[in-house]
């Protein structure tokens, strides 16, 4: 029973308590220090599954593929990032249908704080987590190039602030929605990038990931000026009390905060589109350079293909002969 309780700390989430509703009571959970340990068990599962997708996936598909090293390297991440982002938008989607978030959406800011979650929003929160702690380790495991490790460390640690500040600030819900827009527009790239890999005149899924980049944006846009502008504004308890979890819903009352926060989300999400544009008129511009070169190409081939002109007549033993047998060059006269 001793070693029970003890897997049961590392396997399960802990701080559950019994929520008196119409029906009865619910079980529900909120976070603690324990929680520590459960994402702990959970980094050393996904080590072992992301060794299982490269060994049994990845490793396979590149042997074939006869990839660079640069391109091994992308081909790696991507397919790893692949079947991460395709299990968390299905298992997201199932979670937000299931707890009614998306069919209710004054619930994401309605009673905020959010101190009590459900069992399947508190585990999908710890396993995001473990995943993205894993990912730290995993940077030294899959000898990652020292050009690349600041650029996923930036990823990591935006993932890793935003996670767990939707966690700990109980903005779970919200949290949830964001998640799955991101997580579905990273999907796309990263599958676009694996088709390209394998073919590289094939960029249509490109054009797909930008249309849903373009959508996921604008809808993470309009549920920030809903939820900030609009929803915590209106929250019955508006006072400061950490015990109970309402850290900052206070300030936004004050419109001149409400306002700094939502201009600070915009000029964010407008660096974000940016960055977006300047990679589509780079991959566009190269693109029209790659066609503008084959074109010339082709050009150069034709005129060296076409046949080269020869003089009226045939030969006959080395001997150019006018149609009518006569030699076409002309006599030589004898000076008298």
């Amino acid at each position: 029973q001793v070693t029970a309780k003890t897997a049961f700390l590392f396997i399960l989430p802990q701080y559950n308590v019994s929520v008196p509703t119409a029906d009865g009571e619910l079980v529900q959970y909120h976070y603690g220090l324990k929680d520590l340990v459960t994402i702990l068990f959970y980094i050393f599962i996904a080590i072992i599954l992301h060794a299982v997708v490269q060994e049994y996936a990845l490793d396979k598909i590149n042997r074939r593929l006869h990839l660079s090293k640069v391109k091994h390297s992308k081909f790696n991440e991507s397919g790893q990032l692949v079947a991460f982002h395709l299990t968390s938008v299905i298992w997201c989607l199932y979670v937000v249908v299931t707890e009614g978030y998306i069919s209710n959406p004054r619930s994401l800011w309605e009673n905020y704080p959010h101190v009590y979650l459900p069992f399947q929003v508190k585990f999908f929160y710890l396993c995001q987590l473990a995943y993205w702690l894993h990912a730290l380790p995993e940077l030294y495991f899959q000898k990652v190039r020292k050009e690349e490790i600041p650029r996923q460390l930036r990823c990591i640690a935006l993932y890793l602030v935003h996670i767990a500040g939707a966690y700990l600030l109980n903005l779970t819900r919200l949290g949830l929605i964001l998640l799955l827009l991101q997580y579905l527009a990273e999907f796309f790239f990263h599958m676009a990038r694996l088709v390209y890999f394998t073919d590289e005149n094939n960029e249509k899924l490109f054009n797909v990931w930008a249309v849903v980049f373009v959508v996921t944006r604008l809808f993470t846009l309009t549920l920030y000026i809903l939820v900030i502008g609009f929803g915590l504004p209106r929250v019955e308890n508006q006072a400061l009390d950490p015990e109970r979890g309402n850290f900052f819903s206070f300030l936004f009352n004050n419109i001149l905060f409400r306002m700094s926060v939502l201009l600070l989300v915009c000029l964010f999400q407008a660096s974000v589109m940016w960055r977006f544009i300047h990679f589509q008129l780079r991959r566009w511009r190269e693109y029209w350079n790659e066609q503008s070169s084959r074109k010339r190409a082709a050009a150069g081939a034709k005129q060296q293909a076409k046949p080269l002109k020869r003089d009226s007549g045939y030969h006959e033993n080395g001997v150019v002969k006018a149609e009518n047998g006569t030699s076409p060059r002309t006599k030589k006269l004898k000076s008298p």
